[in-house]
């Protein structure tokens, strides 16, 4: 069962600040803000949303297929989906662009700096769904170039398919209607809690407007959890507890992946949201955001003595 996962493929370098933003700047002078990070490490790892979501479904014993555009330097890249055995037929090469950077500065409190070079990603509506034959169970949007994200969810929709909307980095590129295009009709509406209100007041509607529209909404809360909102009802998804805190990049792709594995097995909202629940927990205890092994075996055991319960 074929899950579409569109979204940006990309280059992360990965930087640990030993310390805290807070304690370097200033609130009163945020308006001539000049700040260095001495950085203690640097590392580079294969990222972007599509790429980190389709890996872990690929962990889990999903069948990602990505849609995304890439640069000239996406052999290695190319090479390590080939190595996971994660199908790359839908994405397109553009030779004469990079395949997109992410520069990442995370401090001891887990916030995080970002600064993202679009490369190929500007233009991934060059890859169209439309090339693709086939069939797919589900299929999210995650953030990508502005007019990829409006056609993809568009012909996903079109298709009939069980349409995850991911803005994420993507969200503040969106404007008022186009922000609730993509959440029409769409199967879930997933979101932190930032995100959520930065989308209430993008789209000046209520939470009830909001969800009249779609046919349910995910508000992840980092270690607080997440909430899964469908016809009125509220599953409360509750936090795991990380053997050790390593890293926080990919979790909420982590979350993502294990949610879309469980809906595509047929769970309902509460297994699937507990299995993106431990993704996530796993994805922050190791570096890089493809780098989580998992073990069916040993996840299933972990699951049920987290929850008490099998899936």
């Amino acid at each position: 069962m074929t899950i579409l996962v569109s979204g940006s493929l990309a280059l992360d370098h990965i930087m640990v600040f030993p310390d805290r933003f807070k304690d370097h700047i200033l609130p009163d002078k945020l308006h001539i803000l000049n700040v260095s990070f001495n950085i203690e490490s640097l590392e580079t790892h294969f990222g972007g949303v599509a790429g980190n979501i389709a890996y872990h479904l690929n962990q889990l014993g999903g069948d990602p297929l990505i849609l995304a555009t890439v640069g000239s330097d996406f052999g290695p890249y190319a090479d390590w989906l080939d190595h996971h055995g994660i199908r790359r037929d839908a994405i397109r090469v553009l030779d004469d662009v990079r395949t997109a950077q992410a520069f990442v500065t995370t401090d001891l409190d887990d916030n995080q700096i970002w600064a993202f070079y679009e490369g190929a990603m500007a233009r991934a509506h060059e890859a169209k769904l439309a090339d693709i034959e086939g069939e797919f169970v589900l299929g999210i949007v995650s953030s990508d170039g502005k007019h990829a994200m409006l056609d993809h969810a568009r012909e996903l929709k079109s298709r009939g398919v069980p349409t995850f909307i991911d803005p994420s980095h993507g969200l503040p590129m969106l404007d008022r209607d186009e922000l609730i295009e993509m959440i029409d009709g769409c199967a879930a509406y997933v979101v932190n809690d930032y995100e959520w209100s930065l989308t209430l007041e993008r789209t000046g509607l209520s939470e009830s407007e909001l969800a009249g529209r779609c046919e349910s909404i995910i508000i992840t809360k980092g270690e607080q959890g997440a909430e899964i909102r469908e016809a009125g009802q509220v599953v409360e998804i509750p936090p795991v507890v990380a053997e050790k805190v390593v890293d926080p990049t990919a979790c909420g792709d982590a979350f993502r992946a294990g949610v879309l594995f469980g809906r595509s097995e047929g769970h309902g909202w509460d297994v699937a949201g507990r299995i993106g629940s431990l993704m996530g927990s796993l994805q922050v205890a190791v570096p890089g955001a493809q780098n989580l092994r998992v073990d069916p075996d040993t996840f299933r055991a972990r699951y049920e003595r987290e929850f008490d319960a099998a899936f």
